[in-house]
């Protein structure tokens, strides 16, 4: 009895799962393994960084910086970059201000390299402190964490005032470091209600700091959403400190809703 009563239970549990199955496949336009479905195209993946070498973009990227100038950025009030460029990465010039793309951006994969300032200079929030804000609104926070300690939620890797990073992944001071971010900008309704918010997941170094996690609102303010536009520039923070940028590139993701 027991026995029948097993198979009973498994055979349910497989009828269920298989017609579950069938009935997810048929609300898609392409069946399982069909030799028809177009592939996806094929690009050169590039190459990873080195200490010495900043490696080379996917081929689907685009590069906003290509070790030569900064064209593709502009101060807030268009004006051309005032940053320094040399010896293929670029650095900030204190108080000359944020700079940001001159193209704007929305859902994305985004790889930025850096390097805090080598001897290091101050401590807490007032050492190597800089930060990518992605749609001038949602802060990964760029900041000299190796041995320094600051507020959780504030040093390296952290999506800023909100999420620290998983673990501390920083490299010391002078050495090149990098982000992968995935970012999913968040969605608004006619009106400029909130129907879905931001999300991001971030790798410092190549570890899993930021696992997918849900943006609350603009960083700086703590304030909740506002309604935006889809794409807007991507901004790298002044805060007075000569932190060093190279290899920066992104991939324009195509996400269905």
């Amino acid at each position: 009895m027991r026995r029948n009563f097993g198979a009973v239970v498994v055979g349910s549990f497989l009828i269920a799962g298989g017609a579950f199955s069938l009935s997810a496949q048929t609300e898609q336009q392409w069946k399982a393994h069909d030799r028809s479905r177009p592939a996806p195209a094929a690009v050169d993946p590039g190459a990873p960084g080195t200490e010495n070498s900043p490696g080379r973009a996917p081929e689907d990227a685009i590069v906003l910086f290509d070790g030569k100038d900064l064209s593709k950025w502009a101060h807030k009030d268009g004006s051309a970059a005032k940053w320094k460029v040399s010896d293929g990465y670029f650095q900030v010039v204190p108080k000359t201000g944020d700079i940001f793309t001159r193209q704007p951006f929305g859902d994305m994969q985004l790889h930025v390299e850096f390097a805090e300032p080598s001897p290091p200079v101050g401590e807490d929030q007032d050492r190597g402190n800089s930060g990518i804000i992605i749609m001038g609104l949602y802060e990964i926070q760029v900041l000299d964490s190796y041995k320094s300690r600051t507020y959780s939620d504030g040093q390296a890797g952290a999506v800023y005032g909100q999420y620290p990073p998983q673990v501390n992944a920083s490299r010391p001071p002078g050495q090149w470091q990098m982000y992968d971010i995935v970012f999913h900008a968040p969605r608004f309704d006619g009106g400029g209600k909130l129907t879905r918010p931001a999300h991001v997941t971030v790798l410092h170094n190549g570890v899993l700091v930021q696992d997918h996690v849900e943006i609350h609102g603009p960083t700086a303010t703590g304030e909740p959403y506002k309604a935006h536009g889809e794409k807007l520039p991507l901004e790298l923070q002044d805060h007075n400190h000569p932190v060093r940028y190279r290899n920066i590139w992104v991939r324009a993701l195509t996400t269905t809703e």
